[in-house]
């Protein structure tokens, strides 16, 4: 069944790809699987999957939502065929690259490159909003290796000697007329291609105020993944019929919590509809390494 369902995702872009309101995936905590131990961590790691192996055509692995419960975590693990990234939306966690822990205030992430360990803990008495994204080197392809370690007191680096993203507004900067939309968007991207051994191709920050808006345009070489961190608007996708060509776009309202996954070469965009900041982190994935490309639409 999961080599049918694979032929069936690749093929997409030659079939057509599902319905937008059909591939929108929402946070759900009634749907969160309670998980204790989990690679020998410490308490429990509520959790959903939003995305999985065979939602896109790249090597996208998952995405997952969920809560650290309070003195709860991941345990210390390696994975060698793939890269992981934890991140807080609120609240702080101590992240754990490689043996060395720090405390970070969210929202906020930090990757773990393919071939080096990492592992995640909730000190204090309240859940913390937690994701957890990760990218294969081969398709649909997990690995871990568990040390046994739920990082519970381990010594704390005041700064962190590792990779760190803060998801800040105070970090933006103005782009105006962001791919050719409306308004003033903030937009940074939080990590570059350089960060990542796989495909992954960046970690993107953009916040949309009310009445602003993404022009469309799209991708080539590079599926993306928006996540909702807060506000309220819609999105937009169309095919690529032809270089000169679309097909007709569809449209969906999209919420905090909302996960939308943009396919290969398709036309796409979003707009804030509502009266406060629509906020995105947004994950790239490449077909092949470095490869990068942005094609404006009118």
């Amino acid at each position: 069944m999961r080599i049918f369902a694979l032929a069936l995702i690749l093929a997409a872009p030659l079939f057509g790809a599902p319905p937008l309101a059909e591939r929108i995936t929402s946070n759900d905590p009634s749907r969160y699987r309670k998980g204790s131990g989990v690679h020998k961590g410490a308490g429990e790691a509520h959790f959903m999957t939003l995305l999985d192996a065979y939602t896109m055509n790249t090597n996208l692995l998952f995405v997952h939502r969920g809560r650290l419960q309070p003195k709860g975590g991941i345990g210390h693990h390696f994975h060698n065929r793939m890269e992981e990234m934890f991140v807080i939306l609120d609240n702080e966690a101590e992240f754990t690259i490689d043996g060395r822990t720090s405390s970070i205030e969210g929202p906020a992430g930090a990757p773990c490159r393919m071939g080096h360990s990492h592992g995640i803990y909730n000190p204090t008495d309240k859940p913390t909003e937690w994701m957890n994204i990760a990218v294969s080197t081969v398709k649909g392809k997990y690995d871990n290796f568990d040390t046994n370690d739920d990082r519970v007191g381990a010594a704390l680096d005041p700064t962190p000697v590792f990779i760190s993203m803060q998801l800040r507004k105070n970090l933006l900067r103005p782009a105006e007329s962001y791919h050719g939309g409306k308004g003033v968007a903030l937009y940074r991207r939080a990590l570059q291609p350089e960060v990542f051994a796989t495909n992954w191709a960046y970690a993107d920050h953009l916040i949309l105020p009310p009445g602003a808006s993404e022009g469309r345009h799209r991708h080539a070489g590079v599926e993306e993944i928006y996540y909702v961190i807060k506000g309220q608007g819609l999105a937009g996708v169309a095919p690529l019929l032809g270089r000169r060509r679309t097909g007709e776009e569809e449209t969906a309202k999209i919420a905090q919590g909302d996960v939308v996954p943009v396919f290969l070469n398709e036309i796409h965009r979003f707009e804030n509809t509502g009266d406060e900041d629509l906020e995105f982190l947004i994950i790239g994935v490449a077909l092949e390494k470095d490869k990068l490309d942005t094609v404006a639409v009118d």
